[in-house]
């Protein structure tokens, strides 16, 4: 879709620095696609997120080839749209967004770690109040999210995945959506990589 574009439709925001994108992105798409009936996920890779240090953060085109090696156009589509936009602050690209395209419905898709983090978000409670948020489970963060701070404030406007679009009132609603845990991590494969660059001798930290 191009800005301005005036089509109805369902997009599901997947968000992140993906340093880089791996097969477990590509999983949590799949499952948000076929849970949430969506007609597309954006893989949104993030300019530079302001909670996660600048430090081992590859470059933006980096990270945004790899998003696109794991996609799967039409409906997985890689996008550099914050990067066009010149936002980083999820809130901020939330209303541009809307701005933007009037007419389609956003989910942002977030896993269970960062459910746990989503109060340290610069207006968490506006990007709960105003876009429907769907949670999937991460290795470790599952339970804490669900019994944290962020789902104590949103209790009530907890749904089912098949009932976030029925009608969202004056408060968005949110879900979590059960699925299979994927492996994959972006931090593990970083590892991976400067381990076999220090065993060649192409690495040497600062």
């Amino acid at each position: 879709m191009s800005v301005g574009d005036r089509r109805r439709a369902r997009i599901g925001l997947l968000g992140g620095s993906f340093n880089p994108a791996h097969h477990g992105h590509a999983h949590v798409a799949r499952v948000a696609l076929a849970a949430l009936r969506l007609d597309a996920v954006w893989l949104m890779v993030s300019p530079g997120n302001p909670l996660k240090p600048a430090r081992g953060m590859a470059p933006f085109a980096e990270r945004m080839a790899s998003a696109r090696a794991v996609a799967a156009p039409p409906r997985i589509v890689a996008s550099d749209v914050e990067a066009r936009l010149g936002t980083r602050l999820t809130w901020r690209t939330l209303r541009l967004l809307r701005a933007r395209f009037p007419r389609v419905e956003f989910v942002l898709i977030i896993g269970a770690d960062n459910l746990v983090q989503l109060p340290r978000w610069g207006r968490w409670r506006q990007i709960a109040a105003d876009t429907r948020l769907a949670v999937l489970p991460r290795p470790g963060s599952t339970r804490a999210a669900l019994h944290g701070r962020a789902a104590s404030v949103l209790r009530r406007h907890r749904r089912a995945p098949g009932a976030i679009w029925s009608g969202k009132g004056p408060h968005a609603p949110w879900c979590f959506v059960p699925a299979r845990l994927h492996a994959a991590s972006a931090t593990a494969i970083r590892s991976a990589r400067w381990r076999s660059a220090a065993d060649s001798g192409s690495y040497s930290p600062s």
